[in-house]
């Protein structure tokens, strides 16, 4: 029976041991009540104690934590459409605060979701889509930031910040910009290729132009050049007849004869043509023993 109580007692005091201390960890914090009513906020990590079963530990995240908004369709102050993914980071800064307005984490998500949709739509229906895109979206979304934190305030909430994760334009929407945007770009397509089309022909124009100046440069030439060879030519042929006009008158036979008789030659030509005077052998034969020697071409020369 004795035993029986002991381990009663044994069982009783570790229970009542283990509900007089908690455990807080580094990235926790933790609010003390006692009965529902509020006792004291613990943000310093390690063991803390507290009265057994009359008083109770609430736990929180202190770290970063991020509220992911739904994609949702906004209107700019252009009438145009976008379709706009945003996400906000936030830290419990009162967990009493946070407990007693929102609950839990799932309330506080919500309640951040529906301030940064409320502040981002006031703000997109006063800029011009363009302004939103380019040239005001960060000093937008400091506006988002700043009003969203001074709302969140009252939740026991510090908004760090609000972000845009993505924008996009709204499906029947994208189909006709990008109609028009492929239409941009075959109208540049067609600009390019109609420039190029007429570089093209300039510079084939110009290759033409230079092919004719160099041909007609190098026919001139060549003309030129036949010009001084034949004026060369009829000046050594005029020295030579000045030296020995009947050689020279001979020579010029041979080299006819060269070139007219032939296998297969056949002449019809008077027998006292000038051209046949160097082959006649005083009968008028016309064969080749009428051609004189060499000795009596030097004997005639002198």
């Amino acid at each position: 029976m004795l035993r029986t109580i002991a381990v009663f007692v044994v069982i009783g005091a570790i229970v009542i041991l283990s509900q007089s201390v908690f455990q807080v960890t580094q990235g926790e914090q933790a609010v003390v009540l006692q009965l529902g009513e509020y006792v004291r906020t613990v943000k310093e990590p390690g063991l803390h104690a507290k009265y057994p079963l009359i008083q109770r530990a609430l736990f929180f995240d202190k770290r970063v934590l991020a509220a992911e908004a739904r994609p949702a369709e906004y209107i700019t102050l252009d009438k145009k459409r976008l379709t706009v993914d945003t996400v906000s980071r936030w830290i419990i800064a009162e967990p009493l605060e946070f407990y007693q307005t929102v609950g839990d984490y799932r309330g506080a998500i919500s309640r951040l979701n529906d301030i940064m949709v409320t502040r981002l739509r006031q703000e997109i229906a006063n800029h011009n889509f363009k302004e939103f895109i380019r040239e005001e979206r960060e000093r937008i979304m400091q506006q988002v930031t700043n009003s969203t934190r001074d709302y969140a305030k009252g939740f026991g909430i510090n908004v760090i910040d609000v972000r845009i994760r993505r924008v996009d334009l709204p499906e029947e929407v994208q189909n006709s910009v990008f109609a028009r945007m492929r239409a941009e770009r075959e109208r540049i397509a067609k600009r390019y290729r109609a420039e190029g089309e007429e570089q093209a022909r300039e510079i084939r124009a110009n290759a033409e132009k230079e092919k004719e100046i160099l041909l007609a440069e190098a026919y001139r030439k060549s003309e030129t050049l036949r010009g001084e060879g034949d004026a060369e030519a009829t000046t050594i042929y005029a020295e030579a007849y000045n030296k020995d006009p009947e050689f020279f008158s001979f020579l010029r036979h041979l080299d006819a004869y060269k070139r007219v008789f032939g296998p297969e030659t056949t002449l019809l030509l008077r027998g006292d043509s000038p051209f046949l005077r160097f082959l006649d052998a005083g009968g008028g034969t016309g064969s080749a023993s009428a051609l004189p020697t060499a000795s009596e071409q030097r004997s005639e020369r002198k």
